[in-house]
Formats: structure tokens, C-alpha cells, sequence
């Protein structure tokens, strides 16, 4: 179930189901550890209503749920109503700006005339470090709170209705001896107190309040999170001096201050894509950890129907997202990234596939021997893509200081290793993964990634006065650029190939499938000028081959793409990301206002496949729009506020010239 909501402050990530169900727990890392869904399972933490007599789960289909995020604010609301039941939930939820601790405000309303005792049940399944081994969970009377612990991560659980601690609670076990959860406890309307478990440990609290007829209760929840036991008893004690509503009011106030802090007039776009451009904004910093890491997504769901999620640091994704950053004025999340690819560097001078948040190696699949010989298992354009956006990084704040620390340990060490990386043959990079992880050989996508990190390279050196680096850089960079055109070029069919890799021979073989990858890399790295006849050709090959004819009318990746396609569709799935791509060509092709129809169509599309979160997922359902793989997908957050801006920009210009 993709998420609805994500929310958190760069240390604590939570996400929500389309329930209003907790999903995703991340501390102390954004991305790394999941202490709900993680490794183990589909975990969840339930919200339910006893009244009447009988328990109600709001996952049950009777349930009728809106959930999405407040407007300017990462603020999440859900609105779940039961007509049989006659009762209705709403709930504000935020992370705290400053503490680890996440808030949860339910107003709990009596739809029926007479009044009414109702219960609310809060179960939490936690599996801390995403093991079901070893966990502690306890009632803790010094405090009224359950405390959830295991090496040097701590979790409290509290609540409250008015003035009036919860009442209730039982600790147990699931997932292990045939126990499916604690929660089932609350069938009954009533509790056992168990006050201690280990293992795998679940827990649920329950408060009991009166409702007038027509009138509603509130009730306050929050889970905060620490290193030690006296560290969370801290933060509630904050929580309860506080209070949870300020607390939720200051969390507030902050997001609208960092949004204030991005100036681009929006105004003449539509309101949907005002509010999906500044929510995007928002996704991408939720999603950036404090320490410099940026997930992909946080959204662990596809897990259970695969080995791992997206919750990594892949040097590609989180270079454009620092980029997008950088375009928007957080240049303080972008710098702390950059840092953060410095000290991955190996030092022969390259990235590897991915990494966890907290800077360990992440999982990975690409072999270190390859037909019997051993080979780097890395996507080259990684390394090369954190060059090219850190002097667009320079570019826009000149901060010669900063690019002066990073020249030794990252500059200078990657242009080294690209300009080594080569086939002599050829000129062009020596084979490698391609960015989307599954071809091995020499892409156009990759060659064209390298480029812009020479040139990019050759720039840094020029400025620090290190001119034979510099010359040394643009140089090969220049080669590289004519090898594209020449080895990567179809010219009788008027495209560019998916990559070219040798065979034991010493032969070229050549994967002639359209990638939409190979058109983007063109234009992003700026190989080729945007009137270029070969460009203007592959655009012509990628609209003929990749444009789908369902009702979603998005690009797919490339010819035949099989990942995530469904059975009861005649085609691949539309991406987000390849189809701002187009948009983004369309846009810097403009020559008059009337060009730039299109590229609104495709902003406009784009909206329409948001949840109601404002989430963008990574990839569509080609008939029925359903969202497909992760979502969010932050590198699709980036490529719309990307698209945006130039939209904007070329918007401004052409007014310019009439």
C-alpha cells in the first residue's frame, strides 16, 4: 500500500497508509532503521473504536477514509467516518521539527444523538533494527507510558484524552508462536495488563472517554524516540509540559518559514500544481537525512513482494535531488550531501551502487566478475552526476571554500578514476551498470554522465588554478563528446543505442533498444545542443516507440520494460520521471508561448497522478492509473519542481521577447 503521507524532521520518518495507519518508523536515520514494516513483515499500527459493544479496526472496508497532507505544512489529516457505527475520526498528525517525537491529534466524533462510552485502541508493532529477535517492551508506572527497547534505540509510547493519562494497555507477543498480534486483546472492550514481553513485542493502549450526543473528544498520542530510557522520558516530559497541540502548532509554523524560503512565483500555474510543486519540496527534505543522505523513498511496501526497498542512498537520485536543492535555495541540505559522497569515495575514485543513510554500504546485485573476469560493479554515471551537480552547485552560491575542501577529497580523486576508466578503443567509458541497474556495457545515458563530470571536473580546475588538470580534463571530456556521436549514434535509423559493450573478440555489439535514458542524458549533461538534428531525431524515436496509447498517455523507460508490469495491461508502465523528461525537452525547445502548451499538459498530467497525499509514485498502471512500485518516489518530486522551474523560467523569457 504505497504511502499517503510522510512526514518527519531528518532524523524520525513516518509514514502512513491510505488508513491512517503508522507503516514506516525510521530513527535515527532517514532510510535506516525501519522499526515497523522493515525486514520482517508487513507490520502495521492499528487504530481502532470499541463502542456499542463490539471493536472496530479502521482497516475494515466499513470505513470510509480521506487522508492527505495540510496545504503548505508537513502536517498529515485523515478523516475516517463509519456510518454504522456512527462515529467519525479525525486526526492531525506531525513530526516534530526539532525533537524525535511524533504527534497524533484524534477528535473522536459521536455522529448519533444520545450520549455514548467509546474506547479508542492504539496498538504498535514495532521491530526494532527489523528483527523480531531481542526486542523489550514494558510498562513503565514512573512515567504511565510503554516503552519499547533494544541495544541503543529507545521508543515511548503515550497518551492522553483531556487531563486523563490512558487506562489500559496490554504487552504482548506476534509474529512468533502462532500469535498474530496484541491487538486482538481489544475485541472484548478490555485489556489484560500484561506489563512485560520480550521477543518479538507488540503493545496497545486504550483510553475510554464519553461522548455527548453530536459532540467529539480529543485525544493525544505520541511516540518519541531515543537512545536511552532517560532520554525518552525527557522528550515526554516535554511532550506533557508543552503540550501536544503547541508542539503540533510550532511543527507547523516551521514548514510554512522553509517554504517561505523558496521565492518562485507560482501564480500562473494551476492551484493543483502550486500545492503538488511546494508538497514536492517537502517530500524531498522528509526524505533527506541530517547527516546528508538522500533516500529514494521511504516507502517499504514493495518489499513484501521483493528482496529490499528504495530506502537507500543511490549517488545518482540524491545528486539530482541536491541539484533540485540548489535550484530552489536549501543549499544547506545540498552541501551536506555532497559531504556525505566525499567520505563514500573509494579511494581509487568512484561511488559504489548504493548506501545506507548511516554511510554502511547498501545491498546490492551487480556482480564482481563478469564472463570470468573480474569488473567493478559500479553505474559509472553515479560518480560522474555528483561532479556535474556540485559546480552547479558552485555555480549558483561560489562557495569557493567549501569546492576548495571537496577538490582533494572528491574533485580531483573521481576525475582521476573517470579519465582511467576509459576504452581505449573507443574513447568512451569502459563498461558499467546502467542507471536503471540492469544492463552492463558502455550506455549512452553513462558516456554522456561522464562528459558532464569531465567538464565539470576541467571547470574546478581551471578555477583553483590547476591548469594542466584543467587542460587534461577537457580534453578527454571533448573526446568522449565525439565518441557519443560517432560509436553511440545510429545514423541510418536516427537515434542513439542503448549502450555498446565488447565481446571477448574485441568486437562491438550494440543494444539498439530506445532509452528514454539515452535522450535525457543528452540534454541533462548538454552533450549535444537542444537544435542538434541527432537530438531532434531521438526525440522523434522516443515519441514513436515509448509514448503509450492508455489512459494515462505517459513514456515508459525503454523498449519492452518488464519491471512492475501488470498482466492485464498491453503495455509497460508510464514513469513519472521519463515523462517530465519530455516536458523538459519540449520546455527549452520553446520558441514562443504557444510551444509551451505541451509542457504544461505534461505538468498537468503529472498532478493527475498524485494521491491524495500529494504523492507522485515511481511508475503508473497504463490503463488504470493505479500507482505502481514505491511511492513516494522522491527523484519524481525532483523532476517536476525541476520541470516547473524551467517551465516558469521560459515562461518569463519568451514574455521577454514579444
Amino acid at each position: 500500500m504505497a504511502r499517503s503521507v510522510t512526514i518527519g524532521n531528518g532524523n524520525l520518518l513516518v509514514g502512513l497508509d491510505a488508513r491512517g495507519q503508522v507503516r514506516d518508523l525510521y530513527f535515527p536515520y532517514v532510510g535506516e532503521a525501519n522499526h515497523v514494516s522493515g525486514a520482517s513483515g508487513n507490520n502495521v499500527h492499528r487504530i481502532g473504536i470499541f463502542v456499542d459493544g463490539k471493536i472496530s479496526w479502521l482497516d475494515d472496508p466499513e470505513w470510509k477514509i480521506t487522508i492527505c497532507s495540510e496545504e503548505n505544512s508537513c502536517i498529515g489529516t485523515m478523516f475516517a467516518e463509519n456510518l454504522e457505527l456512527g462515529i467519525a475520526i479525525a486526526s492531525r498528525d506531525a513530526v516534530h521539527n526539532e525533537k524525535n517525537i511524533f504527534l497524533r491529534h484524534f477528535t473522536i466524533h459521536n455522529n448519533r444523538s444520545e450520549t455514548r462510552t467509546v474506547k479508542l485502541f492504539l496498538s504498535q508493532q514495532f521491530r526494532i533494527f527489523e528483527s523480531r529477535r531481542g526486542d523489550t517492551g514494558f510498562y513503565d508506572p514512573r512515567v504511565n507510558a510503554i516503552i519499547h527497547y533494544k541495544g541503543d534505540t529507545t521508543i515511548l509510547v503515550n497518551a492522553m484524552t483531556g487531563k486523563q493519562p490512558f487506562q489500559e494497555y496490554n504487552i504482548g507477543l506476534f509474529g512468533i508462536e502462532g500469535k498474530e498480534g496484541t491487538y486482538l486483546d481489544a475485541v472484548d472492550g478490555v485489556l489484560e495488563r500484561n506489563p512485560i514481553e520480550h521477543g518479538s513485542v507488540d503493545s496497545v493502549i486504550g483510553l475510554t472517554f464519553s461522548i455527548a450526543g453530536h459532540a467529539s473528544n480529543d485525544t493525544y498520542y505520541w511516540i518519541v524516540c531515543g537512545s536511552s530510557i532517560a532520554e525518552v522520558h525527557t522528550l515526554d516530559e516535554l511532550v506533557l509540559s508543552e503540550k501536544p497541540d503547541r508542539l503540533i502548532a510550532s511543527t507547523e509554523a516551521y514548514w510554512q518559514a522553509w517554504l517561505k524560503k523558496e521565492k518562485t512565483d507560482l501564480s500562473i500555474l494551476p492551484a493543483e500544481l502550486q500545492s503538488l510543486y511546494r508538497r514536492s519540496l517537502m517530500v524531498l527534505r522528509v526524505h533527506t537525512d541530517n547527516r546528508g543522505g538522500i533516500i529514494a523513498s521511504s516507502d517499504t511496501d514493495m518489499l513484501h513482494h521483493g528482496r529490499d526497498t528504495y530506502s537507500y542512498v543511490w549517488p545518482r537520485d540524491a545528486a539530482i535531488i541536491a541539484y533540485t536543492f540548489d535550484q530552489t535555495g536549501y543549499r544547506d541540505a545540498s552541501r551536506r550531501f555532497f559531504e556525505f559522497a566525499s567520505e563514500r569515495l573509494d579511494p581509487s575514485g568512484y561511488l559504489m551502487h548504493k548506501y545506507r543513510s548511516d554511510g554502511v554500504l547498501g545491498s546490492s546485485w551487480h556482480p564482481w566478475i563478469i564472463n570470468g573476469e573480474p569488473k567493478l560493479p559500479i553505474q559509472e554515471d553515479e560518480t560522474a552526476t555528483v561532479v556535474f551537480v556540485l559546480w552547479e552547485h558552485y555555480e549558483k552560491y561560489r562557495d569557493i571554500e567549501f569546492i576548495e575542501s571537496m577538490y582533494n577529497s572528491f574533485i580531483e580523486p573521481a576525475a582521476e578514476f573517470m579519465c582511467e576508466y576509459i576504452e581505449s578503443t573507443t574513447g568512451l567509458p569502459q563498461a558499467s551498470f546502467d542507471l536503471w541497474e540492469e544492463k552492463y556495457g558502455t550506455s549512452t545515458y553513462t558516456a554522456s554522465s561522464v562528459y558532464g563530470g569531465l567538464m565539470a571536473a576541467a571547470k574546478f580546475a581551471n578555477t583553483l588554478g590547476k591548469e594542466d588538470s584543467s587542460r587534461t580534463y577537457q580534453a578527454i571530456a571533448e573526446r568522449m563528446r565525439t565518441a557519443i556521436g560517432n560509436v553511440l549514434y545510429d545514423k541510418e535509423r536516427g537515434f542513439f543505442v542503448k549502450h555498446v559493450l565488447h565481446t571477448p573478440d574485441g568486437e562491438l555489439t550494440y543494444d539498439n533498444t530506445i532509452d528514454s535514458s539515452s535522450l535525457y542524458g543528452l540534454l541533462f549533461f548538454r552533450v549535444f545542443d537542444v537544435d542538434d538534428e541527432r537530438v531532434t531525431k531521438m526525440v522523434k524515436a522516443v515519441e514513436e516507440k515509448l509514448q503509450i496509447s492508455g489512459q494515462s498517455r505517459g513514456f515508459i523507460r525503454y523498449e519492452g520494460d518488464a519491471y512492475y508490469r501488470m498482466h492485464n495491461a498491453e503495455t509497460p508502465n508510464p514513469w513519472v520521471i521519463t515523462t517530465l523528461w519530455i516536458a523538459r525537452y519540449y520546455t527549452e525547445k520553446a520558441e514562443a508561448m504557444k510551444d509551451l502548451k505541451y509542457p504544461l499538459e505534461i505538468l498537468n498530467w503529472t498532478g493527475s497522478h498524485a494521491n491524495n497525499g500529494g504523492m507522485l509514485a515511481e511508475q503508473m498502471h497504463p490503463n488504470t492509473r493505479e500507482q505502481l512500485s514505491t511511492s513516494p518516489l522522491v527523484w519524481s518530486h525532483a523532476e517536476f519542481v525541476l520541470a516547473v522551474r524551467a517551465y516558469l523560467s521560459k515562461v518569463e523569457e519568451l514574455k521577454g521577447k514579444e
